[in-house]
């Protein structure tokens, strides 16, 4: 059985302080100063786990709120839950580091901009705080202030030159608006995961409800296809198979399509692979062939042959031409952007405002359109779970358009 006291301090009535030291109780009472014992206004518990005794600060002075933590300390050995004097006093200072050790361990892509929104943004308004103390009050709070933001600060830092020489850069402000929703949003879930890995690590007991901001950022966007082949003739020839393939897979651009390499195309087995590991979600993914997916990519095949017969290996599908330097012999290169070339696309086929990822939608719904099951569908875009799947699965005008045809054709043949 535990029990609940108060600690006796020694405490100096001539120098009016207390006494932590042996050396400083030792020279008050050398000078002869009035030392006695006082006993602390805080209330301990004590409590013995594997035959080992344990105290702890209950941090207040009702002796009932000790009570109530003993009692669940000691329901927690019973239940075989890790109990240490530790428990409750982790910084959320610690709670950063462990959560950016576990992106780090799990080698998450995401690694850098996770650290900036805690060093930016959670850490000057948590700061210094015990994990057990931020409450969904507090994290309110942090919102409210997050939205409210209208100033962002760079603070001062050294720029060294070409020359050698270190300058100090000043510290530079300028007006922000407040935060959206999603941005918010992102901050408040990595919040979330740093209490369930404390939680786990037997660090912590418990964590506060922490509420999400309702976003409206879904975009609809999609390409119907007139749309889609005026887009593609304003397009740099070299851009063009990238976004055909796009529109056709509803792969990835940046991460799946770009990357691609010949050694995922097999024509004769008529698919494209991908590796385990190098997608979103990292699952392998397998794409059959279409006609008009083999004709892009015999395509690029041709292209390929052609540098291979000068001698130059491409191990990449989507490639283009660069010239070193003005009037520079032209060496092939992996595409890594075109977002210029597609802003200018796009406006001039009068479909201002579009994005690559609405590639990815069209694809999805022309793939329902063409009564692919859903469960094939999403193995074939890599889609891992049908809620997300769902958001991308646009209805259209026409296609509403022909849902009130086939209800026409429907009552007519009824009559």
């Amino acid at each position: 059985m535990g029990c609940v006291y108060r600690r006796l301090r020694w405490h100096c009535g001539t120098c009016n302080k207390r006494l932590d030291s042996t050396a400083d109780r030792n020279a008050c009472l050398k000078s002869a100063h009035a030392v006695e014992q006082r006993k602390s206004q805080t209330w301990w518990i004590k409590y013995r786990r594997a035959g080992k005794d344990y105290s702890e600060s209950s941090e207040s002075e009702l002796k009932g709120k000790a009570r109530e933590i003993l009692q669940k300390r000691e329901g927690d050995i019973v239940d075989g839950k890790p109990v240490t004097n530790k428990i409750g006093r982790v910084t959320f200072e610690d709670a950063a580091k462990d959560l950016l050790a576990d992106y780090t361990v799990n080698k998450k892509r995401s690694y850098g901009v996770v650290k900036r929104r805690i060093e930016k943004h959670l850490t000057p308004f948590f700061e210094g705080r015990r994990m057990a103390n931020i409450t969904t009050s507090l994290v309110l709070a942090y919102t409210v202030k997050r939205q409210g933001e209208t100033e962002m600060v760079k603070k001062a830092y050294d720029l060294k030159t070409k020359d050698g020489t270190v300058r100090r850069v000043a510290e530079q402000r300028r007006p922000m608006a407040g935060a959206s929703s999603a941005e918010i949003n992102r901050e408040l879930a990595l919040l979330k995961r740093m209490f369930t890995l404390q939680i786990q690590g037997g660090k912590l007991l418990y964590k506060p409800h922490i509420p999400m901001l309702r976003e409206n950022n879904v975009r609809t966007g999609f390409f119907e296809p007139e749309q889609f082949v005026s887009v593609l003739a304003h397009l740099p020839m070299e851009i063009q198979p990238v976004i055909d393939f796009a529109y056709i897979t509803g792969w990835r651009i940046k991460s799946e399509v770009l990357p691609l390499e010949w050694r995922r195309v097999d024509f004769a087995a008529g698919e494209i692979r991908l590796d385990a590991g190098t997608t979103k979600n990292g699952d392998g993914r397998v794409f059959p062939m279409t006609t008009a997916l083999r004709t892009c990519l015999k395509a690029q095949q041709a292209e390929h042959d052609r540098l291979k017969k000068a001698g130059v290996i491409v191990p990449w599908v989507f490639f283009r031409e660069v010239a070193e330097g003005r009037g520079g012999e032209k060496k092939p290169q992996r595409i890594i952007s075109f977002a210029k070339a597609w802003k200018s696309a796009c406006e001039d086929a009068g479909c201002p405002g579009r994005i690559p990822h609405d590639l990815r939608r069209t694809a999805i719904r022309n793939l329902v359109r063409a009564g692919v099951p859903e469960r094939v569908a999403m193995r074939m875009t890599g889609h891992k779970t049908a809620s997300v799947f769902q958001r991308y699965n646009i209805v259209s005008d026409g296609d509403l358009r022909e849902a009130a045809k086939r209800l026409d054709l429907a009552s007519a043949q009824s009559c």
